[in-house]
């Protein structure tokens, strides 16, 4: 399909007036009340487990959302998609990645942007205990790219009842989008998700005692040496090089057939032009890709309105295609 050119994004508050400020205020100030999860654990087919927060309302219509890097279903993105979808009178399911519930996960492994599995059992567990017309799966950054690489390599067997996909602020290519937040304009997001990343290898550590060496930890400076040292073996890869191949949905989500739609604003402060396939999508049937102007990262706050563009564009997208 047709790259979507005239965004339907208005814009910001006038205050919110660079990309930075887009991202960071409503990720920081956004409050979303009086949303009350039911959390169930899933227990996974390698011994670990996820925590799973539902919303009920009795429906046969399921949204289920994922979070980003070092995020969680408690992120004022996931609660305001789900207060979204649950006062359209959906079911929501927002899942957490392993380590990210507020309990750290049993096994010798984290989670990462091309990690499918995870998802995949999430989906099979929903499937087997609930009987769903429709399910839509959204996505941010991280979970953008987990839901992007989940449909395309399901292609033609992903299971019935999902109809449409949507990822917003989606690094589709992890390796660029690493060379961006290394850029001095962007370190503030390299240190914040790097720190927070070393914290969680130093729990591992503690966890399994001799199984991981972590000298050196602290002098890491760069998101390749995490990613040789830690992220690609915690996830049998044999080096960043892999991981970033595996990581990135770009490489994956030509295969998908249904309604996928990619929306990356223009001044992401963490994405440039490589994480959006606008080229794969000029010929292809089933994706869609939106570039507003603004947004930031994870952002599209609107002026003097409770919801989010991104909110109302999720909620058209799955209506009208």
């Amino acid at each position: 399909m047709p790259v979507v050119l005239n965004s339907t994004y208005p814009g910001p508050p006038w205050y919110q007036y660079n990309g930075h400020l887009q991202t960071v205020i409503p990720t920081t100030f956004r409050k979303v009340n009086r949303l009350y999860y039911e959390r169930e654990r899933l227990e996974l087919s390698d011994g670990d487990f996820l925590d799973l927060d539902w919303i009920n309302n009795g429906s046969r219509d399921l949204v289920i959302l994922s979070h980003g890097l070092e995020g969680s279903s408690d992120r004022a993105y996931v609660k305001g998609m789900a207060r979204f979808f649950h006062q359209q009178h959906w079911d929501v399911l927002a899942w957490n990645c392993r380590s990210c519930s507020g309990e750290l996960n049993r096994n010798l492994k984290l989670y990462y942007h091309g990690d499918t599995e995870d998802i995949s059992e999430v989906i099979n567990h929903v499937l087997a205990e609930r009987n769903y017309k429709r399910i839509v799966l959204i996505g941010f950054s991280m979970g953008g790219n987990i839901t992007l690489k989940y449909v395309g390599t399901k292609g033609k067997d992903l299971p019935k009842p999902i109809s449409h996909a949507i990822a917003f602020s989606t690094p589709c290519d992890l390796k660029a989008c690493v060379e961006v937040v290394e850029k001095n304009k962007t370190r503030f997001y390299h240190h914040y998700f790097l720190n927070r990343l070393k914290a969680k290898i130093r729990l591992k550590a503690e966890q399994f005692p001799g199984q991981m060496d972590i000298s050196g930890l602290d002098d890491i400076e760069t998101w390749l040496e995490f990613d040789n040292r830690f992220s690609a073996p915690l996830n049998n890869l044999p080096d960043a090089a892999a991981f970033y191949y595996e990581a990135s949905a770009k490489n994956f989500v030509g295969g998908t057939t249904i309604p996928t739609l990619i929306v990356n604003a223009q001044n992401d402060p963490v994405l440039d032009e490589r994480s959006t396939p606008n080229p794969l999508a000029k010929n292809h049937p089933n994706l869609f890709i939106e570039s507003p102007t603004h947004g930031g990262h994870v952002g599209f706050a609107l002026s003097r309105r409770k919801y989010y563009w991104s909110e109302l564009r999720a909620w058209e997208f799955c209506h009208a295609n």
